[in-house]
């Protein structure tokens, strides 16, 4: 591949060493071109201006200015997609779900040791790839943590959901943002939601609560065992498969290790493959904005099972390729822009079978 033709990629990190990882990650990648590096935002600052990198990796925590505060300026002055690198540790793992919500198209744990610089190599070349052709969006301003985001859909409904009624949902490169709009627009009576959204281990936390102060119903990442109950999303953890059970009374959740399915744990196929056999025609569910085709067989299942099931339209996908595919495959029985999904859950539940 030519030059002209390889993904420009600027590594922005206070670290040596971790410069020289990510750059070595991507030296044997025929279509990615590491072209600067940089130890600090303002140097990264004229290096983006001479160099003009198609996609930008960047750390949070660094010297002379954050890379939280350097995202923002990035994203108001020359948005360009940017994948930010971050520690494992609960600060910077908060700071890395802000900068999600800044306009960061995706994040990736910073390589602590020599398994996951192995891990990195697997992921960092195809979340680059996604992230050149995400369709960038300017961020929508966050509601104060103390007020949760006002509902377009009555919170106080007349007419109750089936209380074997589910809504699943799973996502990908961009889906941070998708998640929390879907979720913004759902009442506390709702149904309970299980989520598979493609997030490292730790940050999967971060992602969770910082939804469940923006959002009317309750927001928690899933534990082993948890009940689902209505009002509640259950976010599957970082770096394990999330499956939902039918138990004697209502469903529960089951978090397992287990081999990589596309590529990814959590999967969305493993979750909507379990949501199948376990609600059948009781769900509904949505693939959202991502890279790949993980969700798009386990999507086909649960239609065969007699759910509902939605995909997002091109037009308000971060990247349309998880939804593509599904509806490529005759997967999804509806196409949507994200705003209309909400709406579409709620309706769709109320049908399910009792």
């Amino acid at each position: 591949m030519t030059g002209q033709n390889r993904i420009k990629v600027l590594v922005v990190d206070d670290s040596a060493i971790v410069r020289k990882v990510l750059t070595d990650a991507l030296s044997s990648e025929p279509d990615i071109e590491v072209v600067g590096t940089a130890p600090d935002p303002f140097v990264a600052r004229d290096k983006i201006l001479s160099l003009k990198p198609d996609v930008l990796t960047l750390d949070i925590e660094m010297p002379r200015m954050d890379g939280l505060t350097f995202l923002k300026k990035v994203m108001h002055y020359q948005p360009m997609p940017v994948i930010v690198i971050s520690s494992l540790g609960i600060a910077s793992s908060r700071t890395a779900a802000q900068a999600l919500e800044a306009g960061a198209i995706d994040v990736l744990a910073k390589p602590g040791g020599p398994q996951s610089v192995g891990e990195l190599r697997l992921s960092l070349a195809s979340k680059i790839r996604a992230a050149k052709i995400a369709r960038l969006t300017r961020p929508k301003e966050i509601p104060p943590t103390s007020s949760p985001t006002t509902s377009s859909v009555p919170l106080n409904t007349s007419q109750p959901f089936p209380p074997s009624a589910v809504i699943a949902i799973g996502a990908s490169t961009g889906g941070t943002d998708a998640i929390r709009r879907v979720l913004a627009d759902l009442p506390k009576n709702c149904p309970g939601v299980v989520i598979a959204q493609h997030i490292p281990a730790v940050f999967s936390r971060s992602f969770a609560n910082r939804l469940n102060e923006l959002c009317a119903i309750q927001v928690r990442e899933a534990h082993d065992g948890d009940k689902l109950e209505a009002g509640l999303a259950l976010v599957a953890p970082g770096n394990f498969h999330m499956l939902l059970r039918r138990a004697p009374a209502g469903y529960r959740i089951e978090i397992k290790d287990g081999p990589l399915v596309c590529f990814q744990r959590p999967a969305v196929d493993v979750l909507f493959h379990s949501v199948a056999e376990a609600a059948g025609p009781h769900a509904t569910a949505a693939i959202l904005t991502g890279m790949g085709s993980d969700g798009v067989q386990g999507m086909l299942a649960l239609k065969r099972a007699g759910a509902r099931t939605i995909a997002q339209d091109e037009e308000s996908c971060v990247v349309f390729g998880m939804p593509k595919e599904a509806i490529k495959l005759g997967a999804a029985d509806r196409v949507l822009p994200l705003a209309a999904i909400p709406g579409a859950l709620l309706a769709e539940s109320r049908r399910s079978s009792r």
